[in-house]
């Protein structure tokens, strides 16, 4: 398998309604973290592989979201009921998906 399959594989697995990390993709792939985000902005299917759902480990909307910018994100994100604090930060004990 492709290393970017590898991404997308373990990305169309968060369901709605819950996060992932770059981090967490990349501990389970073996992909450094940094790859994974490659991997995420060149998706060309974000319908079936939903990279809104993945955000940096302190559960911040990373700056570089490639579909229309963190404003679009948060926004996609909150629509599946995922909820910021008054920061911007996602619980990730609570929202988080494949978090270790």
């Amino acid at each position: 398998m492709k290393t970017y399959d590898k991404v997308y594989e373990l990305v169309a697995a968060v369901p709605t309604g819950k996060v992932t990390t770059y981090g967490s993709i990349s501990k389970l792939t073996g992909i450094d973290p940094r790859v994974v985000g490659f991997a995420l902005h060149a998706n060309k299917d974000p319908k079936d592989v939903p990279c809104h759902r993945v955000i940096n480990s302190k559960g911040r909307i990373s700056s570089g979201y490639a579909f229309g910018g963190p404003g679009i994100q948060k926004k996609m994100l909150e629509e599946e009921g995922v909820e910021f604090d008054k920061k911007g930060v996602v619980d990730l004990a609570v929202f988080g998906y494949f978090i270790s």
